[in-house]
């Protein structure tokens, strides 16, 4: 009998080069170019909002936060953010995090940066 794979962030591909999927982005939004704009936007702004309050939560409250933003990164291709929000949701211990939580905050920076950049292009 198979057993199932357990679930962990190995799941995910590991991403160092690219913040933005942006083929990822246009296939979520059927390439409409205004609906990834808004699309960017949003997660610009959620990402920051889930992030403070992730610094404030208690352990479960931060899992489900990190597991909303996951989704949503995923959502748009932020691959790197996804991962290291799955890193959070799966701490446990205190010291790890906080450490978790110090990546996802560089991750975020970095993917808020690379919107930043794409939405003044566009």
């Amino acid at each position: 009998m198979a057993q199932a794979a357990p679930k962990t962030t190995e799941a995910l591909p590991l991403v160092t080069d690219v913040v933005i999927d942006r083929e990822h982005l246009a296939r979520m939004t059927f390439g409409d170019l205004s609906l990834e704009r808004e699309l960017l936007e949003l997660f610009d702004r959620q990402a920051t909002v889930l992030l403070e309050r992730m610094r404030t939560a208690d352990g479960g409250g931060v899992a489900a936060l990190a597991h909303t933003l996951k989704g949503s990164a995923l959502g748009i291709g932020a691959l790197g953010v996804a991962q290291t929000a799955a890193a959070v949701e799966q701490a446990h211990e205190p010291v790890a995090m906080r450490a978790a939580l110090e990546r996802l905050a560089v991750a975020i920076e970095a993917a808020r940066t690379h919107i930043g950049t794409l939405l003044r292009k566009g």
